[in-house]
């Protein structure tokens, strides 16, 4: 039963260090697109980061949740 927590635990560890990283990559890119001279391609590598980031933090919240039919 301990290795049922330990492995919550994991994920929840996992899904607070990706939401940091995406919060992190969010601020970076409003701050890039108010300089004078953004850098389109950096910013566009950023966004794909940060929805691969939300993709993660998504798939690791459904193995929290039990599922409904089981």
């Amino acid at each position: 039963m301990a290795e049922i927590f330990d492995s919550i635990a994991i994920v929840k560890n996992k899904i607070a260090a990706l939401t940091e990283e995406h919060r992190d990559l969010d601020e970076a890119i409003t701050a890039l697109n108010q300089s004078h001279q953004p850098n389109e391609l950096q910013i566009r590598r950023m966004k794909k980061r940060k929805l691969l980031l939300k993709d993660q933090i998504l798939q690791l919240q459904k193995m929290l949740v039990p599922d409904a039919l089981a």
